[in-house]
């Protein structure tokens, strides 16, 4: 455990001149506030920093703004980006007049969440891993205008590169399009940027155990990195989001995780490996199909039970359903299998011990926020145990075979994933009471994110595309 004096005496070992409170809005976006080292004192850990919550969006109105930032000992790092020497605190959002967590604070909403666990009997620990995937580009242009309308992107890595005349000569070494995962230099350019992420992760307390060059030719990458308890799998997310985007521009390039930044090529998923502990004892451990206990295969029936109603907060955006289309090995069609990829829910075949049984939930993407994404699953699958819901049962698997080659007509007997946001949202305000038990969600955070989902949904409907150009502009 971290103590507050252990973080004060870091500040005095690293000779830090500014502490940074990071938070994380709605959106699943980080912010920040810095302060001069001297105003961190034990008091600031009982006290917090106070901010303005109204011009957080969503949050508060301009008659009731004030609110606290609790920063959490437990998170600090030191910031490897900044000048100056720089700590970073994590911190919960609190009510100033009851000192608990705000209700659409992701980071404490993902606290009851874990809490609500405990309070079932049925474990006291969820772990999450997810495995998130990203482009490296080395550039990106952009526009949205009456006038015109365009992305464009920069890659040296892009099978489309071979024709470029770059000054110095063009090398030629390139994978092609959904060719790219696990080359070797010179073809994977990025594996030296890869290992100066691993390498900042790692500084900050992010144990990594892998790093490749993924399927999508144009600099799509994968770090692969442990799996901890919900809250703190969360706020990893955060910084390894933080540390990409910052090693990517400090070589002079730009990362996104955009779940499809490009066509016909392999999109950016983040798959979501889980299990539910109890006194150190892995219960999804057992002898039913594929080593799982029954317990493991009633939460996999809570996940596909709400999989599309799920689907609002695992994949958040419109560009979320560019990437759910078959053929790129995104799944599509809901159902549960071993070593399956094209199910919506695989069990490594490779994990074979009792400690290491878990499953994966693959259609979730990084453009989550992920404190609500895990505590929405985790849900679920509570949701699945209290109830018995049977995968097998109620006809969701197991799958043992390409659920891309199925007919339509039995991919449409089996059910899937939302096709798009607005489905899923749809899916969402019908099917949301599990996710409410214990105050975890509560009813006006989930009315404010269908509302300006459905706003984003609007904003995209109202221009006119590029490829609408290329299929009517001459009708």
């Amino acid at each position: 455990m971290t103590s507050p004096a252990d973080v004060l005496q870091m500040v005095k070992d690293n000779d830090v001149k500014f502490v940074d409170y990071r938070l994380t809005d709605t959106r699943g976006k980080e912010q920040h506030m810095s302060v001069p080292a001297h105003q961190l004192t034990e008091d600031t850990f009982e006290d917090g920093q106070a901010f303005d919550g109204s011009s957080m969006a969503g949050w508060k109105g301009i008659e009731a703004s004030d609110m606290i930032l609790m920063p959490d000992p437990e998170t600090a790092r030191m910031d490897p980006f900044r000048e100056q020497n720089t700590l970073i605190l994590t911190c919960d959002v609190l009510e100033p007049d009851t000192g608990k967590g705000y209700a659409r604070d992701p980071r404490s909403l993902a606290r009851r969440a874990e809490n609500y666990l405990k309070s079932t009997g049925i474990g006291d620990k969820a772990f999450f891993g997810p495995e998130p995937e990203f482009f490296i580009f080395d550039g990106v242009t952009f526009a949205n205008e009456p006038q015109n309308t365009f992305f464009k992107i920069f890659s040296e890595e892009g099978p489309w590169a071979s024709k470029i005349e770059y000054e110095g000569g063009n090398l030629g070494h390139r994978a092609p399009f959904k060719g790219g995962y696990f080359p070797v230099p010179p073809v994977d350019t990025l594996a030296d940027i890869r290992a100066e992420m691993v390498t900042l992760l790692e500084q900050q307390g992010v144990p990594c155990e892998v790093h490749h060059h993924e399927v999508g030719a144009a600099g799509q990458c994968e770090i692969g990195t442990r799996f901890s308890t919900l809250v703190q799998r969360a706020d990893w997310l955060q910084i390894m989001k933080y540390t990409i985007w910052n090693v990517a521009a400090a070589y002079g390039k730009t990362a996104t995780f955009m779940p499809k930044p490009m066509f016909g090529d392999n999109g950016s998923g983040m798959h979501v490996h889980q299990s539910i502990w109890k006194e150190d004892q892995n219960l999804f451990a057992g002898n039913g199909y594929a080593g799982l206990s029954e317990l493991a295969l009633y939460y996999i029936g809570g996940i596909i039970k709400h999989a599309r109603a799920l689907n609002a907060f695992t994949n958040p955006t419109t560009n979320s359903y560019k990437r759910l289309v078959p053929g790129f090995e995104a799944p599509v069609t809901v159902g549960y299998a071993m070593a399956n990829r094209s199910a919506v829910v695989r069990i490594p075949a490779y994990a074979k011990a009792p400690k290491n049984k878990r499953f994966e939930l693959r259609n979730p993407d990084a453009t989550c926020n992920p404190y609500y994404a895990f505590a929405a699953i985790l849900m679920a699958g509570l949701d699945g145990i209290q109830n018995k819901i049977d995968p097998k049962a109620n006809g969701w698997g197991p799958y043992d075979f390409n659920l891309f080659d199925l007919p339509e007509e039995e991919k449409a007997k089996i059910g899937g994933l939302p096709k798009s946001l607005e489905e899923a949202l749809d899916a969402l305000e019908q099917d949301h009471e599990y996710l409410t038990r214990g105050g975890v969600f509560p009813q006006r955070l989930l009315d404010i994110w269908v509302e300006k989902k459905r706003k984003e949904i609007s904003k995209m409907n109202r221009v006119p595309h590029p490829m609408e150009y290329a299929m009517y502009y001459d009708l």
